[in-house]
Order: structure tokens, then sequence, then C-alpha cells
């Protein structure tokens, strides 16, 4: 059995990079895929989302992935724009001319002052080929994926015995319930027994034909063999589902349904205090059990 919660973080570099990656789920009824990658990275995204495809069937699933160059690593280029160093330095050499000319002697200018004057020279960012980096990074996600689904199984394995011992208490309480229902036809044939007796004794004439039904029909109303037994057989499927190594989660989600129809059909028949609590027990854990299936892959 896998879960759908799970986490993984991973840590690597290449390519003159160092990266982290982020991966995490929760239960969704489908494949819901969020995702977080440098779009500078031609093709990334599609190709990391084409393998989560392949290696995740249900979950909401959010992935982020943070890329930064390693120290020491530059891709700047420093370019000079002659077109206004030329214009820079005609402007320096009127200045200083007109200096002269009030008699004013300026401080010789250096060729660090000329450089930092706006648009001397161009920073401009060379252009990378991202498709090493984009290898070294795919090259790294099977190693994610596979933390990643060893969480899950892990998550799994425990969600399998806490759905284990639910179904063995609801074993249990439908054990109980044939138990009381032993107990409740005893009790129900006295109480039948004290009722016709105030009804013969304050009627002269009884219809043995309309006795006889009213009879049959209470039998039928308040007669839980089919609901136990249809319970018991919940019980062997889900068992069965819990134990098979292929995704369950929609399969076990139904038979929560039906779990809980014969538990309310049991409540409604039960004509007896004794079964009418094991039948709100039944449905307790029901729900209990119904809340880890939506856990289930």
């Amino acid at each position: 059995m896998i879960s759908m919660t799970g986490f993984a973080a991973r840590r690597g570099a290449g390519a003159g990079y160092a990266w982290v990656w982020d991966l995490r789920s929760v239960n969704g009824k489908g494949l819901d895929l969020r995702l977080r990658v440098p779009d500078w990275v031609d093709g990334l995204e599609a190709a990391v989302r084409t393998e989560l495809q392949k290696a995740i069937p249900r979950g909401n699933v959010s992935l982020s992935l943070k890329v930064a160059q390693d120290e020491g690593r530059d891709d700047t280029a420093f370019r000079l724009n002659p077109e206004v160093l030329g214009a820079a330095l005609m402007a320096l050499a009127k200045v200083e001319t007109a200096a002269m000319d009030a008699g004013l002697t300026l401080r010789q200018a250096t060729a660090a002052d000329v450089l930092t004057l706006r648009g001397v020279i161009d920073a401009t960012a060379q252009e990378t080929d991202t498709g090493p980096l984009r290898a070294v990074l795919l090259a790294d996600l099977p190693g994610l994926l596979a933390e990643f689904g060893a969480m899950r199984a892990a998550e799994g394995k425990a969600l399998a015995a806490v759905l284990s011992a639910q179904l063995d208490r609801i074993a249990q309480l439908a054990l109980d319930a044939q138990a009381e229902t032993a107990l409740r036809t005893a009790t129900q044939a006295e109480t039948l027994r004290d009722s016709l007796a105030r009804v013969l004794a304050a009627t002269a004439a009884v219809d043995e034909m309309r006795l006889s039904q009213e009879l049959a029909l209470l039998a039928v109303k308040t007669d839980v063999t089919e609901e136990l037994d249809r319970l018991t057989a919940h019980v062997e499927a889900a068992r069965a589902h819990v134990a098979d190594p292929a995704p369950v989660g929609r399969k076990l989600d139904f038979l929560m349904q039906e779990f809980m129809r014969e538990a309310n059909t049991l409540c409604s028949k039960a004509q007896s205090l004794g079964l009418t609590r094991i039948g709100l027990d039944l449905k307790t854990v029901i729900d209990q059990m119904r809340e880890q299936v939506q856990n289930v892959e």
C-alpha cells in the first residue's frame, strides 16, 4: 500500500551550478502537479512533468527547484561602448578648455574616472547553453523520486496497519451484533406475547390472517442477517485490497460507502439498545477508517 502523503528534499551540484529540490504531496482525487522550476533552463519543466507523471499516479504534488551559480563562476562580460566613450572624451576636452579660458585648473581625469561615466561600459550577461545544466538536473531527478517513493511506501505501510486494525474492529462488532441479535429475538418474543395478550383482552375476536401478516412483517423489518453478512463480506474484500500492491484507494473509498450503508441499516432495524450501540460503534469506526482511506493511493 502506498500513501499519497510524502516529502523529499535533495541537494546537488554540477555544470557550474548548485541546486535544491523540494517535492511533497497530499491526497487528491487525481494527479495535480504544481511545478516551480527555473524557466531559463530550456525544456526543463516539460521533462520534469513527464517524469513525475510516470512515477506518481495520484495526489496533489508540489515540486520546487532552486538553482544558483557556484561561487567563483562569472557569466558577466564587460564591453566598452565606443560611441559613448568618444562623446565622453570630447565632453571632457570641452570642459577642460572652458576651465582654462576661465583661468581655472582642473584635476586631471583618470581612466577610472572615465569608466565610471554612465554608458561607457556595457555589462551584459553572456548567453549560456543550459543544455548541460538540464542534463545534470534530469539525471539527479530519479534519486529525488526514489526518496519520495520510499517515504510514501513507509507511510503506506503504517497506513495498512491502521486499516487492518480497524477492519478487525469492524469484524468483531459484526460478531457482537450477531450475539446481540439472538438476545433481541428472545426479548422480542416476550414483548410480542405481552402485546398479544393485551390485544386479546381488549378484543373479542382476532383476525388470524392479519395477525400472521403482522408477525411476518415485523420479522422482516427487524431482520439484520443480510446486513451482517454483507458487513463480513466487505471486511474480507477490504482486507484483500489492503494486501494488494496495486493502487486501491478508489476501491477502498467505494467500500467505505458500502460499510456505512450497512451500519445505517443496522441502526434503523436495531429495535434494541444493545444493537443500537453496536451500530453506532460501527459507524464511528467506519468514519475513522474512511478518513484514513482518503490518503491511500
